[in-house]
């Protein structure tokens, strides 16, 4: 393991500490990001299209669809970042220990004859996402 990068996370651990909020984030995410939600949605906009006969003024009756879209959009943005900005962490943590398996194989691999050749691959590799080199035992 190279200093300065964290263990990965395996998918069986992945959801292992999660706090309160990110578990209900994901709960959210996950209905939401299916066709029922969709269709609820579509749902509600159909049941709100014959409501002008109840409010009569058209400022009211878009005012009210314009507040509870408004509002939803603005709760489901911050959930929906919240899953995807973890997502986006355990992606590049794959990442990191990928990349470090192939230093290390490129590293194990070399002879003498394209050691040179495959260090500044090597090298290259580390600059490229951010490994550090690692520390003598």
């Amino acid at each position: 393991m190279l200093s300065g990068v964290s263990e990965a996370t395996f998918p069986s651990k992945a959801d292992q500490g999660l706090g309160l909020f990110d578990r209900f984030a994901d709960h959210a995410n996950t209905i939401v990001s299916r066709a029922p939600f969709f269709a609820f949605c579509l749902l509600l906009v159909i049941v709100w299209l014959p409501s002008y006969a109840i409010f009569g003024n058209i400022d009211t009756w878009q005012l009210i669809i314009n507040t509870v879209t408004t509002i939803v959009t603005f709760l489901l943005v911050a959930l929906l970042q919240n899953t995807q900005t973890r997502s986006d962490h355990a992606i590049q943590q794959k990442l990191n220990a990928i990349a470090d398996a192939l230093a290390d194989l490129m590293d194990a691999q070399t002879d003498t004859s394209s050691r040179r050749d495959l260090q500044g691959d090597l090298r290259e590799l580390r600059e490229a996402v951010g490994l550090e080199e690692r520390e003598s035992a």
